[in-house]
């Protein structure tokens, strides 16, 4: 595990908001000689803190206008039933995250659709034709007035 010091959580910190920064310019922010700055960044990547740098997409000008938060309830907590229903949701291009939650569910999805017939379809057509599904709640999401992903 790498000792991450003050200035490697600057470094973060940058990175984090803007991961196309110029390491000249990253250097400067974390007060630090271009060549020790890439060092840095370097073992960061090299230790697996940085795990890779991608683009943050607007899902509403690609058509994707409606974001639902699907928590879904598996009918056995046997691990061959976990493992089957994320390969099934995770190859549906709707599906923008999984996540394996504790209480009284458990998965919570991230859905990204074109709009509620979108969703309806997804709905019945893939979670609904999943045989570890138990049950399903849908959270139409109204606004995200923080949202930090990458």
């Amino acid at each position: 595990m790498i000792e991450l010091d003050r200035i490697n959580h600057k470094i973060l910190d940058v990175l984090e908001k803007n991961g196309r920064i110029s390491n000249s310019d990253l250097s400067e922010k974390v007060g630090l000689s271009a060549s020790a700055c890439l060092r840095r960044v370097q073992e960061l990547e090299r230790t697996g803190v940085i795990t890779g740098y991608r683009a943050q997409l607007n899902r509403s000008a690609l058509g994707s206008s409606i974001v639902i938060f699907v928590m879904v309830g598996l009918s056995e907590h046997a691990a061959s039933y976990a493992s089957d229903f994320e390969t099934a949701v995770s190859a549906s291009r709707q599906v923008r995250e999984v996540h394996n939650v504790t209480g009284s569910v458990e998965y919570l999805l991230r859905v990204e659709v074109d709009d509620l017939s979108a969703y309806k379809q997804f709905h019945s057509e893939v979670l609904g034709k999943q045989p570890q599904v138990h049950s399903i709640t849908s959270y139409i999401c109204l606004g995200s007035p923080k949202d930090e992903r990458a």
